[in-house]
């Protein structure tokens, strides 16, 4: 990387390094190479730490540089699309679900998601782990919000948990009519729990996708999907399509 005059720029000076930056990862940069380290890029571009941290954390968000623990900040590959709309709405773990099942207990959910279930703050509720993998990598972890209303039959099934109990309260989900779908998208920071499942650092920026699944004029089901911001770009639609987002600043949306 060359030196850049970074004085009386019109905007801040973390934005206009970030541009010269993400120049420099184009022409001098290739895909997991590491980058030098703090001190000497800020004593390279002439600028404090805190503002090179800034313009670093800003191209992490855009997905043009990752943090690996024990490696350091390296060059990102292309963000993979990955589809969360479908042509059909249906349960999770019906035919041709990308999510792969891990675990099941019977716990206390936050307020909010007792709320958004319509159940008592008390009342346990099944909470189903899943993972989602793309190319090779972890790309998303889930959370699956299941009253005990919801799936009433379950008392009589041999599977007191792990894969196989998750496996069980989908099914018993099944036998519900489902009369419809709706999810929201938000910007996030990882929590400890799903910064291990995503090989991210805590406080990483996540894609918090929460889908509601309604049957019986009610939410049976609570999905809050947390997605890596940095490779993932979510396509919606009723084409569940795939897209490659290679540039985030030079290409459209």
């Amino acid at each position: 990387m060359g030196t850049t005059q970074l004085e009386s720029v019109p905007e801040p000076k973390y934005w206009h390094l970030r541009t010269v930056l993400s120049e420099a990862l184009d022409s001098e940069f290739s895909v997991g190479e590491i980058l030098p380290n703090e001190r000497d890029l800020a004593a390279r571009f002439g600028v404090a730490r805190a503002t090179l941290r800034q313009a670093l954390e800003q191209l992490e968000l855009e997905g043009r540089l990752q943090r690996r623990r024990g490696v350091g900040t390296t060059v990102a590959p292309p963000r993979v699309g990955v589809a969360v709309g479908t042509e059909q709405h249906a349960w999770p773990g019906a035919a041709g679900d990308v999510w792969q099942t891990a675990d099941c207990d019977l716990a206390v959910p936050a307020a909010s998601v007792a709320d958004a279930l319509e159940s008592g703050r008390d009342e346990p509720v099944h909470v189903v782990h899943r993972s989602r993998v793309t190319h090779g990598q972890p790309v998303a972890a889930e959370l699956l919000y299941i009253p005990q209303s919801s799936v009433p039959d379950l008392s009589g099934i041999d599977a007191p948990s792990g894969a196989a109990r998750a496996r069980a309260v989908l099914r018993e989900l099944h036998r519900l009519e489902l009369e419809g779908q709706d999810s929201a998208v938000e910007l996030g920071s990882a929590r400890a729990d799903d910064a291990k499942a995503l090989d991210r650092l805590p406080g990483a920026p996540v894609l918090v996708v929460t889908t509601r699944y309604l049957a019986a004029g009610r939410t049976a089901a609570l999905s809050v999907a947390t997605y890596r911001a940095d490779t993932c770009r979510l396509t919606f639609g009723d084409s569940g399509g795939v897209e490659i987002h290679e540039d985030p600043q030079r290409r459209a949306s």
